[in-house]
């Protein structure tokens, strides 16, 4: 299955060769074009005519890189993206290529002190145990620099759930690979973006070469349908379609797009969402400011546990936000 396999690839930020080398794969019987860049971002070209329309996806996912070893054998790290040292704790990592397994680990509640039970896990108290019994020993598999990634595997579970790391944004990726399968008469590019997860580096990059008329983000986005979370801050929720957003930290959507898309929605009878929150941003937001700018949108696969060692989506909400995509396409006749 295509999920599964851009899902358990490891890429994160900077390091993202493995996804790339998949994607590669999978669309060169789709496209016209593909160009890879200097800062390794995929450009598919699907020739048209009329409004030249980028769609964007990023490869990458959050990981961790080695900053040092310790005379023990054990490592200190730091988070590539966001990932919060509160979930760090107990998980289990592949270091490098060769895919070292390693656990995450924290001084046991045992021995900690009164003080140190009220605080929270942080990078600055854990540590990467590989089995290793001193520096010299870890220094034979680990190096400074290299990346770490969780190591959960795809799953499916439920009634049309799967679970998996890296759905952001692979989930996106998958989709956008879908929807090179069919033709359109607009002039199209994929465009599959490195470096999201440490300020949409990629993405200025490969807008700059498109100059796009229309940018539109395809994301795994954060979901709150969960115990304890009040009905106003559930930005999203399983089962209800893609989300489509309004507003976040680094766009404000264009209105005539976003209105486009509810519309074939409604239309077509196809389960969709608006986004219920401002937080976090996407590369629509490097689109929209590269050379003359963009008019951007984002469609958006709910994603509960976003930026964790799991996350978990719903098979039909991504199954639907292809649907939308696709007659969003279609409807560019003879190119306008």
């Amino acid at each position: 299955m295509l999920l599964d396999k851009l899902c358990n690839a490891a890429g994160p930020s900077s390091f993202e060769g493995d996804v790339r080398a998949i994607i590669k794969k999978e669309i060169k019987a789709f496209v016209d074009e593909i160009k890879v860049d200097r800062m390794g971002n995929i450009i598919a070209h699907k020739k048209g005519s009329g409004k030249k329309i980028m769609l964007d996806a990023h490869m990458d996912e959050v990981g961790f890189i080695i900053t040092s070893i310790n005379e023990d054998g054990t490592i200190k790290f730091a988070s590539i993206g966001g990932i919060n040292g509160k979930i760090i704790p107990s998980k289990v990592v592949y270091i490098g290529e060769n895919k070292i397994p390693g656990v995450i680990g924290i001084k046991p509640i045992h021995l900690q002190s009164a003080e140190e039970r009220k605080g929270s896990a942080s990078y600055d108290n854990c540590f990467i145990d590989i089995g290793s019994k001193s520096k010299e020993e870890t220094k034979k598999y680990v190096s400074l620099g290299d990346y770490a990634v969780f190591s959960t595997e795809y799953g499916e579970f439920g009634e049309g759930f799967i679970k998996a790391k890296a759905l952001d944004d692979r989930v996106g990726c998958a989709v956008l690979i879908e929807l090179l399968k069919e033709n359109y008469e607009c002039d199209l590019y994929a465009v599959f973006n490195v470096q999201e997860e440490v300020g949409e580096r990629g993405a200025y990059v490969s807008a700059f070469q498109v100059r796009p008329d229309i940018g539109i983000a395809l994301e795994g986005t954060v979901c709150a349908d969960m115990p304890n979370v009040p009905e106003y801050l559930r930005a999203t929720e399983l089962g209800k379609g893609p989300a489509i957003s309004i507003m976040d930290k680094s766009s404000i959507y264009n209105e005539e797009i976003t209105l486009e898309l509810i519309k074939i929605a409604k239309e077509n009878n196809l389960a969709h969402q608006m986004r219920k929150s401002t937080s976090g941003g996407n590369d629509a937001g490097a689109i929209a400011s590269t050379g003359e700018g963009a008019k951007v949108a984002a469609v958006s696969v709910p994603c509960r546990y976003i930026h964790s060692s799991v996350s978990v989506a719903s098979l039909k909400d991504i199954e639907n936000t292809i649907e939308l995509l696709k007659k969003y396409l279609l409807s560019f006749k003879g190119g306008k």
